[in-house]
């Protein structure tokens, strides 16, 4: 089946229903979150050659960041539960949510940039662990963001970029200010976690010591 998500495929089915083609622009990226087997890159690529650049980039982000929030607010629903647990292998991946747990969401935010990366396993883990729904969703909106537009900067002509090394530069001086950004925005968020579980810290402290009789 994944042998069929071709480039050429994927950018004639678009044409064929050009009317539809933004729907199919979200669509398949959103349900590769679901469906890893399915070639983002392909899609976001596609879609980049089908739409342009910018409005190409926004599809894919959309849909994917969709897609990977809708699996990370499923298994936070449902993944307590013994069946679910049983499903997704929780045991295996006890490991990975305590890293998780422990190192907060730099890890993730990492491993979301990179267009390679099991996204769905990254979205599972995320959901079993203790991370907040909103600081997810920033973490997912961020690090896709990073992952969709070099791909869709790198798909998007690769034969224009061989041939102009002006543009080939400007796509890798793109690449690296979105990294510097994406570091930028991991250490923010880093510092919000950090901040915030110090305040759970002290709470915790402070309803001990008023639980802890007085001699």
């Amino acid at each position: 089946m994944s042998d069929w998500f071709t480039i050429e495929n994927i950018e004639a089915l678009e044409a064929q229903y050009r009317t539809l083609g933004p729907i199919i622009g979200l669509l398949f990226p959103f349900l590769e979150a679901f469906l890893p087997f399915l070639p983002l890159v392909a899609f976001v690529v596609a879609n980049a050659s089908s739409h342009g650049l910018w409005m190409g980039f926004l599809l894919s982000w959309v849909g994917t960041v969709s897609g990977s929030y809708s699996v990370f607010l499923l298994v936070r629903q449902f993944g307590k539960y013994p069946k679910v647990q049983k499903f997704i292998k929780y045991k295996k991946m006890q490991k990975l949510i305590r890293w998780v747990d422990m190192k907060g969401i730099a890890p993730l935010f990492i491993l979301l940039c990179f267009p390679f990366t099991p996204s769905v396993l990254v979205n599972i883990v995320a959901g079993l662990s203790d991370i907040k729904k909103k600081i997810y969703l920033v973490v997912l909106l961020t690090g896709k963001f990073v992952m969709i537009l070099t791909i869709s900067l790198l798909g998007y002509d690769i034969g224009a970029l061989l041939r102009s090394p002006i543009k080939l530069i400007l796509v890798i001086v793109a690449i690296v200010l979105l990294w510097i950004i994406g570091k930028i925005i991991e250490k923010y968020l880093n510092k919000r976690v950090e901040r915030e579980l110090k305040e759970v810290s002290k709470i915790r402290k402070q309803k001990k010591l008023k639980m802890t009789p007085k001699e």
